[in-house]
């Protein structure tokens, strides 16, 4: 596990569904530290998005805790403002808003927090340079491919300087050529940035490429849960 003090870390967590009658995760103990690169691997349906979406504050635990810095994230507002100033989340389905230019996606995540107009298109086109998109600025998503939207996602995902990455399923609807780039894009910001990532996936040959495994089945989070 990371040595103390952690990024991020959750403690005993469950979540259950339908009054019960379905557990996702199962008293799950898990800790992150700073500049960490580790993937939950796991079939579908064992638990590893359940467990991505608690730690980005989408999804609350049915018990337990989750700590950001050793202290624990005490309701709705506290994860907002984790989400908008040190966790970047990238989905499997991009979650890019339609009617929104590339820009303008990645410029959503710069919004609320004091920066004008003009420095927001500068700071978004330069992270969509840095992703390789920065001839694709005007098109709106229904215009890329599914490899570009996702690096339009990972631009909007590190707009704040994240400390943590969160990918769930990244590259999972993506040919395997577009799934090597956006891994190689999301290992390089990671190491540039120092920024701790953890990628959730069932394909082992990209978990392997991450420093340490998460294996999870049937929401319980296996021994092998360190580094190697």
């Amino acid at each position: 596990m990371a040595a103390s003090p952690s990024l991020i870390r959750v403690e005993h967590v469950r979540r259950a569904y339908d009054d019960g009658a379905v557990t996702a995760l199962r008293d799950v103990n898990l800790a992150i530290g700073p500049g960490d690169c580790a993937a939950i691997v796991g079939k579908s349906g064992s638990g590893k998005s359940t467990l991505i979406h608690i730690m980005s504050g989408c999804e609350a635990p049915s018990s337990g805790t989750v700590f950001w810095r050793d202290q624990p994230v005490r309701g709705p507002k506290h994860w907002r403002l984790l989400r908008a100033t040190k966790i970047g989340i990238v989905f499997q389905d991009f979650h890019l808003l339609p009617a929104l230019t590339a820009l303008e996606n990645v410029e959503l995540a710069l919004m609320g927090h004091g920066v004008l107009a003009g420095e927001r298109a500068r700071r978004a086109g330069r992270l969509l340079e840095k992703v390789g998109l920065f001839d694709r600025v005007d098109h709106l998503p229904a215009a890329l491919s599914g490899g570009e939207r996702q690096r339009v996602a990972i631009a909007r995902s590190i707009a704040n300087d994240p400390e943590l990455i969160l990918a769930d399923e990244p590259t999972g609807n993506l040919d395997s050529a577009n799934a090597e780039t956006v891994m190689d894009l999301l290992l390089t910001i990671r190491r540039e940035r120092g920024a701790a990532l953890v990628l959730v996936t069932h394909d082992q040959g990209l978990a392997a490429r991450c420093d340490w495994r998460i294996p999870i089945k049937d929401g319980v989070v296996g021994c092998e849960a360190a580094r190697e």
